[in-house]
């Protein structure tokens, strides 16, 4: 494991292989540790960063809960570290915090692969979303409350996004479908890939699925 200050914090991360760089971002309630599996696969191809975002794992535990500053801690770790031709994948909530610095940051990214993405609380599954409230209300879980507040994106922000993108989606998804056909449709470089016979979470779980399309398109 590996510690850098960034944005006020630490982030705890890991550094293996050799290669381009690319960074791994976890999603809600995770830690780097969900991409070991696949770690172990991309390593022979890349320099894999696996990161802990704040208020996970091992990195610094805040009162801030926001996309928008993990997103800030993210790009400070790339600078500090000085990637060049860096992509990025991002699973849910890392998905979020990777559209977030690719909004912002348009040069960023050489390659950028979001899974199970969304722009917003509606674009849950009414019932999903009915969920998450009744899982709120009996925990006061800050974890919980983001998913139900944030983010906020407009898909307007996404029509200067000109990084070569991969959006996946499940087949048994927990957001609406369409929200990733209009994020593929407005963004210049993008393209959708849907996981059959996976849910949100199984084919980060089951990387044999994932790995070979990973590769392949940032390569």
């Amino acid at each position: 494991m590996m510690k850098i200050d960034v944005n006020n914090i630490t982030l705890n991360y890991t550094k293996a292989g050799k290669g381009d760089p690319l960074i791994l971002l976890h999603g809600n309630g995770e830690d780097l540790h969900i991409f070991d599996p696949l770690i172990d696969k991309l390593k022979l191809n890349f320099t894999v960063y696996a990161v802990d975002s704040r208020n996970h794992g091992d990195s610094t535990k805040t009162k801030d809960w926001t996309y928008e500053t993990m997103a800030e801690d993210i790009f400070q770790l790339i600078e500090k570290l000085e990637l060049k031709r860096l992509s990025i994948v991002g699973f849910s909530d890392g998905a979020i915090i990777a559209l977030l610095l690719a909004i912002k940051h348009r040069d960023l990214f050489y390659k950028m692969i979001l899974l199970g993405v969304n722009l917003k609380p509606t674009d849950f599954k009414k019932h999903i979303y009915k969920s998450l409230v009744d899982e709120y209300e009996k925990t006061q879980d800050p974890l919980v409350r983001m998913m139900l507040e944030q983010p906020n994106i407009e898909l307007e922000e996404l029509k200067n996004i000109e990084t070569p993108t991969l959006v996946v989606s499940a087949e048994d998804e927990l957001f609406y479908r369409k929200g990733f056909k209009d994020m593929v449709k407005i963004m210049p470089n993008a393209k959708l890939k849907i996981m059959k016979n996976h849910d949100h979470g199984s084919y980060i779980i089951n990387t044999d699925v994932l790995f070979d399309d990973l590769v392949e398109f940032i390569q």
